[in-house]
């Protein structure tokens, strides 16, 4: 069986049990492996140490991002335990390979900017009350009062939106959203997070104009007010994008923002207002310490 078939069948037999981006990750990095042997007439499965090696290096010398390469190294290391082959990873000569390359191009990974309470409030003002306008205050509440990951809000469905009486004696209700899976919550357990009064609001508004009843929360608009069956990680980006550039934040600070940025800012914002770490890795569902003083390490942003 030839490495591309081998790899085709690999990703349907794991097909269900690994996070979608996940296995997009392992086909993308693993291809480029693929086209690197075939290049130098080596076998990429099972591979030689010293093939995955010279791969590195031939990564560094192309400016790959450190954190990138790392990235390529683990999902190549993942495909062949996943066909039962030992890991040439951890040889030597690989080891060696990435403390050089680690040399060459350091450890860094350009965090996003974040996007923190007060930038929030001027990208909310340029909304419009057009279903587009709706939509992307919805998006920005839930963005920040939940602190989802790109991939948990393109997953969030109206089903997963619910209303719960906290007070019956005064009628007052509180919002609560379900997220049903995460990058920290591969079995699927779920977690209910409550969300503000403004955001309340805003998923309301959103939900009565744009007609929905069901499938998933967010969904794309076009300019004719047509509405796309779902969001997708990529948009989400976009999305933030648009309305830092409309809020004039600069474009220094836009080619900044990410996917990440809401989820930065929030962050941002609770080791300022004094919250804990463990308080902070419950808030955000991490569950690396480190994880989380990255997102905080530059509070302030750019601007």
């Amino acid at each position: 069986m030839d490495t591309t078939n081998q790899l085709l069948k690999t990703f349907e037999r794991i097909d269900g049990a690994y996070a979608a981006s996940t296995i997009r990750a392992y086909r993308s990095n693993f291809t480029k492996f693929i086209d690197y042997c075939e290049l130098v007439g080596a076998n990429a499965l099972p591979a030689e140490p010293e093939t995955i090696a010279a791969f590195v290096e031939k990564l560094t010398e192309d400016k790959y991002q450190s954190a990138t390469i790392r990235q390529v190294v683990a999902s190549i290391a993942s495909i062949h335990t996943l066909n039962n082959y030992a890991n040439p990873t951890t040889h030597s000569e690989v080891k060696i390979a990435i403390r050089r390359m680690h040399r060459k191009v350091g450890r860094f990974c350009q965090q996003a900017y974040g996007i923190t309470k007060d930038l929030l409030e001027e990208m909310l003002e340029v909304t419009d009350e057009s279903l587009r306008g709706l939509r992307d205050r919805a998006l920005l509440q839930v963005a920040y009062d939940t602190m989802c990951r790109r991939s948990e809000l393109v997953s969030l469905m109206v089903d997963d939106v619910d209303v719960q009486v906290i007070d019956r004696r005064n009628n007052i209700e509180s919002m609560v959203i379900f997220i049903e899976q995460s990058k920290t919550d591969q079995e699927a357990n779920g977690r209910w997070l409550r969300v503000s009064k403004e955001t309340s609001v805003a998923l309301r508004a959103w939900i009565r104009y744009s007609g929905i009843q069901d499938g998933h929360l967010f969904r794309g608009v076009d300019r004719s007010n047509t509405i796309t069956e779902k969001l997708t990680s990529g948009q989400v980006c976009k999305i933030y994008k648009r309305l830092a550039r409309e809020a004039e934040f600069g474009e220094e600070f836009v080619k900044h923002v990410s996917g990440h940025s809401m989820r930065v800012g929030a962050a941002q914002d609770l080791l300022l207002s004094g919250a804990t770490l463990p308080m902070m890795m419950a808030k955000g569902r991490w569950s690396k310490p480190d994880t989380v003083m990255r997102y905080v390490e530059k509070i302030g942003g750019a601007l």
